[in-house]
């Protein structure tokens, strides 16, 4: 996720204040890693120098003086067109779990106990996900489904990968 785009994508509702900003952030996206305050004025710095949002006067407000950053005209045809492009297809062909396990192999060290690690931090996080969604609201069951449908994915990868270890030790060590 770009928080540039993201950031734009909710100034384009309304006018905000990057406190607001960073609020509704988190609340949506950033779940697991909220949006530091410093990165938030940081990125709507950038976003005006760029032309995408213009800050409005200083406003008086509970503590120090706020702006109110208003999306522009190119801010909006950015997240428009951000909106309509599909996000690639993934997932990428190289990933940490495949790498970690040809290394393992190739520097003959136990692949199979790295995949049941993987295995038992995989379940960890399905019962942390469930767990969310029994508690949350619609917005945590949707955003858990999405992990616990990747996390199932990579326990079949880690199942298939485990009964096929000894023919990839063959390929990788060129036995």
């Amino acid at each position: 996720m770009t928080v540039p785009l993201t950031l734009l994508g909710l100034l384009h509702r309304e006018p905000s204040h990057g406190y607001d900003l960073k609020r509704e952030y988190d609340v949506y996206f950033g779940r697991e890693r909220p949006l530091p305050f410093g990165q938030v004025y940081a990125t709507l710095g950038r976003l005006a120098r760029d032309g995408k949002v213009v800050p409005g006067a200083t406003e008086p407000g509970q503590g120090p003086d706020r702006k109110r950053y208003a999306i522009t005209d190119i801010g909006k045809r950015d997240v428009e067109s951000w909106l309509s492009e599909p996000i690639g297809a993934g997932p990428s062909l190289q990933t940490l779990l495949f790498v970690k396990v040809v290394l393992a192999l190739m520097l003959d060290r136990a692949a199979a106990h790295y995949l049941d690690m993987q295995r038992a931090t995989h379940l960890r996080r399905i019962r942390e996900l469930n767990e969310l969604k029994r508690t949350g609201g619609l917005v945590d069951a949707l955003l858990a489904d999405h992990g616990l449908f990747h996390l199932e994915a990579d326990l079949r990868w880690i199942d298939i990968t485990e009964a096929r270890l000894p023919a990839l030790a063959e390929v990788v060590r060129g036995d």
